[in-house]
């Protein structure tokens, strides 16, 4: 594994930690943290799969890397919001806005990362 990866991937979840013991202090009821956690999860899989992604684009264009991975983030939003309302039964509000909220976070930081 390059150095580059090893450090996205610490500071991705590094991020997505704090936020979600942040989150945790704002949804407090029967089954948010399990949302939130399980929500963690989605979104640092796929923040490294628009990483990697990005990357294959090409350096050029960091525009372009950083719209590629927007869509992927968006899509990944609605396939988690019909999983998580019709088969995983988790807190819809508590899934939804924690994985909004962390791919917001992670995507403040893209830019750092995309640059190297």
């Amino acid at each position: 594994m390059s150095r580059l990866v090893v450090r996205q991937t610490l500071l991705l979840v590094g991020v997505v930690v704090v936020t979600g013991v942040l989150l945790s202090l704002v949804f407090r009821s029967a089954g948010d943290a399990t949302a939130i956690w399980a929500s963690a999860i989605v979104a640092i899989v796929v923040q490294l799969a628009a990483f990697a992604f990005a990357g294959s684009v090409g350096k050029a264009n960091l525009m372009a890397r950083m719209g590629a991975g927007a869509l992927l983030r968006f899509l990944a939003l609605i396939a988690y919001a019909l999983l998580v309302a019709f088969a995983i039964k988790l807190p819809l509000t508590a899934a939804l806005v924690s994985l909004a909220v962390f791919f917001f976070v992670s995507t403040l930081i893209e830019p750092l990362l995309l640059k190297s």
